[in-house]
């Protein structure tokens, strides 16, 4: 027990927090900003059993906040990468490698496998599918947001407690929500709030300090001020049974979806007509190859760039700042068909772009 004496010498932890952490299984949902730092510490923390939830890739743009990668690992799949270093750091906890987002289809069996869950995502779909599992399994999770200079934290479902929809009842609009792509993030933030979830997943596994369960911590990284605002629970919300039929945006238009799988393969129609309204430097970075650059910030006054004649494929990043390309441009061209490509370039295998 060498490795965890400094732990097991606190009076309120001992040989008995070290066992439960050991017997624990923690799924977390997301490789990236958050997910880094909480997978780091509670494995080497001695968590028995870590399940890593991811299909993204390490990009150049990760490295200054996800620090467990390095330049090497430019363009390998996060999931692989992580697991690898975890077990080098200890050889003893069992890492199960989950090649996939977290999606409809799967959440259930995902989830159902584990005794906490912490969602590391970065998008609202993801939190409400999330927290719609967890309240039919009765599994509790950890949250973690970020956005600008600010982070948050909370735990949910804990213990017959409230649960993310009793903090934010309904989700919003796809333009209403910041995209960290646009936005920007700083590097440091994201390993304070997920050193956070990771301490509270470790207060939940073995019992120990007071749980932010009912109570939503906000924390300003530019003043180092920290709030907690307390919320109650509401019982209808303990009441799900079942999944939704879909986790996507709320969009007062008919939006039109093809998956990434789909659109490669239409890719192989010529004159297909694709806008990617990602940042210039994006679009620099990497693209598909038929695509036109007209970024969301510039999109109304470029509108002579789409031949409203033809059907228009938008793309982004993750899918978000292209629908709310559409939500502008269907208003603009009301008789002109606009598809989303769902998921963005994070679903378009490297070797097509």
């Amino acid at each position: 027990m060498e490795r965890y004496e400094r732990q097991i010498k606190l009076a309120e932890f001992g040989n008995e927090g070290q066992e439960k952490l050991k017997s624990s299984k923690v799924l977390v949902i997301g490789a990236g900003g958050l997910g880094v730092p909480v997978l780091t510490y509670l494995n080497a923390m001695g968590v028995g059993t870590l399940g890593i939830v991811d299909s993204d890739s390490v990009s150049l743009s990760n490295l200054h906040r996800q620090v467990l990668f390095d330049e090497s690992d430019v363009n390998r799949l996060k999931v692989i990468v992580a697991a690898q270093k975890l077990r080098k750091q200890n050889s003893d906890t069992n890492i199960i490698e989950h090649l996939s987002f977290i999606n409809r289809d799967n959440a259930l069996e995902l989830i159902s496998a584990y005794d906490l869950i912490i969602d590391a995502s970065d998008n609202f779909p993801t939190r409400y599918l999330v927290n719609d599992a967890c309240v039919i399994l009765d599994k509790p999770f950890i949250y973690g947001a970020l956005h600008g200079f600010e982070g948050q934290v909370s735990v949910f479902n804990y213990l017959n407690g409230p649960t993310y929809r009793c903090l934010y009842p309904k989700m919003p609009k796809a333009d209403e929500v910041p995209d960290c792509n646009e936005h920007g993030v700083l590097g440091i933030l994201p390993g304070i709030i997920g050193s956070f979830q990771a301490l509270e997943a470790v207060k939940v596994l073995t019992g120990i300090g007071e749980v932010l369960s009912g109570k939503l911590l906000l924390f300003d990284a530019l003043s180092q001020n920290t709030q907690k605002i307390k919320f109650k629970l509401r019982a209808e919300n303990k009441l799900i049974s079942e999944l939704k039929g879909s986790y996507d945006f709320d969009c007062e238009i008919g939006l039109r979806e093809i998956s990434g799988e789909d659109f490669i393969i239409k890719t192989l129609d010529n004159d297909l007509q694709l806008i990617d309204v990602r940042t210039k430097k994006e679009f620099e970075r990497n693209h598909l190859q038929m695509a036109k650059n007209v970024p969301l910030g510039e999109i109304e006054g470029r509108i002579n760039k789409i031949d409203s004649n033809r059907p228009v494929y938008v793309i982004c990043q993750s899918g978000i700042r292209s629908k709310k390309a559409i939500s502008k441009l269907s208003g603009i061209l009301p008789n002109t068909e606009f598809i989303n490509v769902d998921g963005g370039m994070n679903q378009i295998p490297q070797h097509a772009s």
